[in-house]
Order: C-alpha cells, then structure tokens, then sequence
C-alpha cells in the first residue's frame, strides 16, 4: 500500500501564522525555524527543499516514486531529532538543502540506524551547516518530553528509555542546546 505523508500540514501552518492579523506581528518571517522529532523530521526536511523518494514497498507496483513536495522558503534553519532519512537515499536529493540544521541522534535508537545521519551528512549543500550530536544511551522516543510517573510503564513503550538514561536532565540540555541553535540564525 502506498503511504502518504502530508508535508502541506508545516507549510500551511507557517502560512497561516504569517498572514493571521492576530500572530504575524510577532513573528520573524524571515528567520523561520522548524524542529521535527522522527517523522516529523522527515517532513521537516522534505520542506526545507529534500525531495523525498518512496520505498518499493510502499507503492502499488513495488517500485520507488518521487513524492510531490511544496517546499517552503520561509524556513531558514531546522532542527532533525532522531528522524527517519531513507526517503533522501537517492544521489541529488538533499542537494536543495543549504541552511544550517542541528541534527541529533539517540546513540540506541531502535528505529533509525547510523547511517541515516549519513545520509544527510553527504547530501546536503554544504555540510559545514550541519551541528552533528549522538546522544549516548539514548533511544529513539528519549527526545519526547517526560511524560507522568503514573504513566511510565512497561507496556508504554514511549515512556521507555535504556537502562540508565536519565530523560528530564537530558531534556533540560537539550532545551538550552536547541536554544542556541536557533539564536545564532533568529534576526531581531
């Protein structure tokens, strides 16, 4: 079955936002920033100029297609937590990618491998634009904010962390690093 990803959802928003009476006061249009955890990543990239390539199983007839993009020139920089990049393998596909974007890994990440980040690291532009980070002992869902003690259990596997992981302090950094990111490219 072939899958569909609704990247229209960020451009509308960032659309929306800057022509509401009531918000566009407030915002920068012109130093937009996007931070996308998983597949939000993915579409956080595909945005910023990546064209995305479907996998042969999720297509009818078995074979890779090109999945249709508006791309949104508004965003200036982006941050990628642990996303899925596969949809990028093909040679030219991040080639439209030239913004600076932090892009952080979790060390233990039990959906996306290694090679993901490389993916990027040798498509895009320029990838002196790319701050690289592994976290160590983290997983995939350990970027997720802390979620209640009543809720932290086994059979919620998003809650789950490796043994050892400490999320609420990784959290508090994390915050702070995504911060500074963001105010090296935000333009007052």
């Amino acid at each position: 079955m072939y899958k569909c990803y609704n990247f229209n959802v960020d451009i509308y928003t960032i659309d929306w936002f800057s022509e509401s009476e009531k918000f566009a006061r407030f915002l920068k249009t012109d130093s937009i920033s996007v931070v996308g955890h998983s597949m939000g990543g993915y579409t956080t990239l595909a945005v910023a100029g990546g064209i995305p390539t479907s996998l042969n199983s999720e297509s009818l007839d078995g074979k890779p297609k090109h999945i249709k993009v508006k791309h949104h020139r508004k965003i200036k920089s982006f941050v990628l937590l642990a996303l899925g990049k596969i949809w990028f393998k093909d040679k030219g596909a991040l080639s439209r990618v030239d913004i600076p974007i932090l892009m952080i890994v979790a060390e233990k990440d039990q959906f996306t491998q290694p090679f993901h980040a490389q993916i990027v690291l040798e498509g895009v532009t320029d990838n002196s634009k790319v701050e690289y980070r592994i976290i160590e002992n983290a997983g995939h869902f350990s970027f997720l904010s802390q979620f209640p003690k009543f809720m932290i259990t086994p059979e919620f596997f998003l809650a789950q962390d490796p043994v050892g992981f400490d999320r609420e302090k990784f959290h508090n950094e994390l915050n702070i690093e995504i911060l500074d990111f963001l105010m090296k490219y935000v333009k007052f």
